[in-house]
């Protein structure tokens, strides 16, 4: 299961800690999904989501601060004392916590932030961070390219050209993400992000020249860190024997972490330049996002001249 370090989220997002004498070293956060623990303050805890960063925005401050001493006391040490610990709370606009809940929550080990944003704006950006650090991840083999705005995952077997390909792309203007391993997450029922691993990020392997550093060698315009997977192109050795499709009216698809993505087979012969079909295949992936596909239009000519050529046999 994958997990985020405390120590990262205070990182990301600038959180101030409230109580530097818990160690945070080791705490992790399991879930994407936040917490604003205002019926707990109420003392209703059925169905009290404990693993969750809890966030205390504006109204939960203003009804801890009517609360009565005892009252804050019983609370405070219900809402902490449990076997599944809390992995923080957030106070939002610089909220000052009760010196109660500070102490409560320094005898039961939780660590208290706080963030300057507003209480909208920061849960948005948690939920959207951990999201993506949280999702279902795999590796595949495989290049990563943003080819004219759109994710191109080049795919194929060992040696068939994959960081050529890439390379030429690079040469062209566009920007790579990631060569030979792609780490992929579902972030979405309909969104995949790409990226690369630590120790491959830049890094190109071209046999016969051995590694080459993209950033260094083409400057920062021509890489990227993250991208989403919007197109696969499976490059395939030319088997004369099997039948390609010419016209492109049916989409095929392939699928990673339950997400089916456009996937286009192309073989391959001396002569063919992958560069240009992949910028093509980008380019024709884009224009049908816009409402245009060139196949179905082909189809309505020919349908049309059928059609003309029927009526003047009639007559």
């Amino acid at each position: 299961m994958a997990t985020v370090a405390l120590t990262k989220l205070i990182d990301k997002m600038k959180l101030q800690n409230l109580t530097p004498d818990i160690n945070i070293s080791s705490i992790k956060i399991t879930q994407p999904d936040i917490n604003r623990p205002a019926l707990q303050l109420t003392g209703f805890f059925e169905h009290f989501e404990r693993s969750r960063v809890q966030i205390i925005g504006f109204v939960e401050y203003t009804y801890m601060e009517k609360m009565e001493s005892d009252r804050k006391q019983e609370i405070f040490t219900k809402m902490m004392d449990d076997e599944v610990a809390i992995p923080c709370f957030v106070f939002c606009r610089d909220l000052t916590p009760d010196p109660l809940f500070l102490d409560v929550a320094v005898k039961h080990g939780v660590p208290v932030l706080s963030t300057s944003k507003s209480t909208s704006s920061f849960m948005s950006e948690i939920i959207r961070w951990l999201n993506v650090k949280l999702a279902p991840c795999i590796s595949v083999h495989g290049v990563l390219v943003d080819v004219y705005g759109e994710g191109v995952l080049i795919t194929g077997e060992s040696g068939i050209g994959k960081s050529e390909a890439a390379l030429e792309l690079i040469k062209r203007g566009h920007r790579l993400v990631t060569d030979d391993v792609v780490e992929i997450r579902k972030v979405s029922d309909d969104t995949l992000i790409g990226s690369a691993p630590d120790i491959t990020r830049y890094l190109i392997e071209l046999r016969g020249i051995g590694i080459v550093d993209v950033k260094t060698l083409f400057g920062v315009s021509s890489v990227k860190d993250t991208q989403s997977i919007d197109l696969v192109i499976k490059l395939e050795e030319w088997n004369k024997d099997k039948e390609y499709d010419r016209i492109g009216l049916e989409e095929e698809y392939t699928e990673y972490l339950g997400n089916k993505i456009v996937c286009h087979s192309i073989p391959i012969r001396p002569g063919r330049n992958l560069a240009v079909i992949c910028e093509s295949a980008a380019v024709n992936y884009r224009q049908k996002k816009m409402g245009y596909n060139a196949a179905k239009e082909l189809y309505s000519r020919v349908q049309n001249s059928l059609n003309k050529r029927n009526e003047e046999d009639a007559e």
